[in-house]
């Protein structure tokens, strides 16, 4: 993770980058915070791809367009989709231009990074050539997509560097699982990814237990933006649905962790396969995508169908189903059970292991 620190943000950017639905993104650009690459490779291990989760003992968990809300401030509803400073008394023209550089900076280093982290591709361009238009996208399924290809392609064994919006994965684990959390950040403002500002992973001290719902605390509550509680928006992080990024499809499979939102999780229903979809990123061009990926884009367009109705409970978790389910086709641990087994090959006799001479 890495970010501009010559392109200051100028509060003359501030109207235009409200008026993207990217203004609560610049907090985390001045917030910065070192990427535990360990911790973060030890989440990849457990990436299924074909599921979209982490597989844990306990069952599956995920990120989900409600973290990428609460993270980092974006808007999810919506359609699918080497600058220095702005010089004193420049007029609006001018400020509007140094505004969309910055906008395409947060654009290629925190939503949308590749392998680089300092570029961005100029199929942006005329998009944010359009200031105005920019507010209606919805930005956060966008990176969710970004995010959840480029960890099924570092699953791939032949890929050994991890892209993507890493701030999320990282303060995700940190808010999901208390244990690797790091003391001393008790503090936290909006967007919630903010509260690790100035994290080290080499002098901070970590605190398994993992919680279903980390942003229904009434403390957290108080610094939530309002925006990000318009019914338009919580109803989608319950959406089964695609979430698109250009050419880019992958699969919203919150049937799966419905604990992460106050339910008790059945055994899920069998995955659905797009690995055909996985080949097709746009590197040969763009121009072909909507039409060939019709059927997602109606998919996205038709989300409010495909909202998940289920009971809230105070003791959200896995059924009884779901652990004999879980504990028969999961994958609760990296090793094969070979490697889990005692290694002693023989038992060792008790007069082995006594004190004494002889």
């Amino acid at each position: 993770m890495r970010r501009q620190q010559e392109m200051r943000l100028d509060e003359r950017y501030v109207p235009y980058l409200q008026m993207a639905g990217l203004y609560h993104l610049v907090r985390l650009n001045d917030r910065w915070f070192r990427l535990d690459e360990p911790l973060v490779s030890a989440f990849v291990e457990r990436w299924r791809p074909e599921t979209h989760t982490f597989h844990m003992p306990f069952g599956e968990c995920t990120i989900t367009l409600q973290d990428v809300a609460y993270q980092l401030g974006l808007p999810v509803d919506g359609r699918y989709e080497t600058f220095g400073e702005c010089p004193e008394g420049a007029d609006e023209e001018t400020v509007r231009r140094f505004a969309r550089a910055y906008i395409m900076m947060l654009l290629g280093t925190q939503l949308f990074a590749d392998k680089s982290s300092n570029r961005i591709h100029i199929r942006w361009l005329p998009f944010v050539a359009r200031l105005e238009e920019m507010g209606g996208y919805s930005w956060g399924s966008a990176e969710l997509a970004w995010l959840y290809r480029c960890m099924c392609r570092v699953a791939n064994r032949h890929v050994v560097k991890l892209a993507g919006p890493l701030q999320l994965l990282q303060s995700w684990i940190f808010w999901q699982f208390p244990a690797f959390r790091p003391t001393g950040y008790d503090a936290f403002s909006w967007p919630l990814a903010s509260r690790w500002s100035g994290y080290n992973h080499g002098i901070s001290e970590k605190g398994p237990r993992f919680i279903w719902m980390p942003y229904s605390t009434p403390d957290v509550l108080q610094v939530v933006h309002p925006e990000v509680l318009e019914p338009r928006h919580t109803m989608l992080w319950r959406c089964v649905t695609s979430l698109i990024y250009f050419a880019v499809v992958e699969w919203h499979q919150v049937d799966r962790v419905l604990p992460q939102f106050g339910g008790v999780q059945p055994p899920p229903h069998p995955t659905l396969n797009i690995d055909f979809l996985m080949s097709k990123d746009g590197r040969g061009g763009d121009c072909w995508f909507l039409s060939h990926l019709q059927y997602w884009h109606l998919h996205w367009e038709t989300r409010a169908d495909h909202v998940l109705r289920f009971d809230v409970v105070d003791d959200s978790g896995p059924s009884q189903e779901f652990l004999a389910w879980w504990h028969q086709h999961g994958k609760r641990f990296l090793s094969p059970e070979v490697y889990l087994g005692d290694p002693r090959g023989i038992p060792i006799p008790v007069e082995a292991t006594q004190r004494g001479a002889g």
